[in-house]
């Protein structure tokens, strides 16, 4: 069987991530938490062979993976950038907070919590155009790699629509699963779609597991 494995990772916690604000395609850094998230999660990935780290070219996604990168216990890898990896763009939504759309735009709010599958925010993209996009960009980047394993960092909406796809759910279905920063999720290819292996693995993250070299 063709097939290529994925491990999906959301980047690390940003300051609007912690402010409950709508990030979409600004460009936001890590915050000190991201930052630590990004060095755990490379370190529980540094033995795991990869033949390529992709990242979308976000700075909150790329430094996440460069830290993935850089940790790689074969050595360091480089990087490589794909749009087709960056956020849902949000158009007017970007840099508010849930109660700021709320309060400014009801209908639209309304439409963005019922996933109404057409509906495009001003300057942004449709659930509709972001799955067509999602499923674009895995084809291609996991097609060049059949047989191997990558790391892909994105961000929550797109690992969203992975999971949407992985499990057949439509877009409209209400969410159950975890999108957490810095979780590892692990994926199948095949030219005939995605499967599901593991979900949502933050024990890399658990307080627990800190020694004296990350407190």
């Amino acid at each position: 069987m063709q097939a290529t494995r994925l491990i999906l990772i959301r980047h690390g916690e940003t300051h609007w991530n912690a402010d409950s604000r709508i990030q979409g395609h600004t460009d936001i850094a890590l915050n000190d938490t991201g930052r630590w998230q990004a060095k755990r999660v490379a370190q529980a990935l540094a033995d795991e062979p990869k033949a390529a780290v992709y990242a979308s070219d976000l700075q909150r996604a790329a430094d996440t993976a460069l830290a993935i990168a850089q940790a790689h216990a074969e050595g360091a890898l480089q990087v490589r950038h794909h749009i087709g990896l960056r956020e849902r763009a949000f158009g007017h939504f970007e840099g508010l907070s849930f109660d700021e759309i709320e309060t400014r735009w009801p209908d639209d709010a309304h439409a963005w919590r019922t996933r109404v599958p057409h509906w495009t925010p001003v300057g942004g993209e449709s659930l509709l155009q972001v799955r067509d996009r999602v499923q674009g960009t895995l084809d291609a980047i996991a097609s060049a790699h059949i047989g191997e394993q990558l790391v892909l960092v994105a961000h929550g909406g797109i690992l969203d629509m992975v999971y949407r796809l992985a499990s057949r759910q439509e877009i409209q279905a209400p969410r159950t699963w975890h999108l957490g920063n810095a979780a590892i999720n692990r994926l199948l290819w095949t030219p005939q779609g995605l499967s599901l292996v593991g979900w949502g693995d933050v024990r890399h993250l658990e307080q627990d597991s800190l020694d004296e070299q990350t407190a």
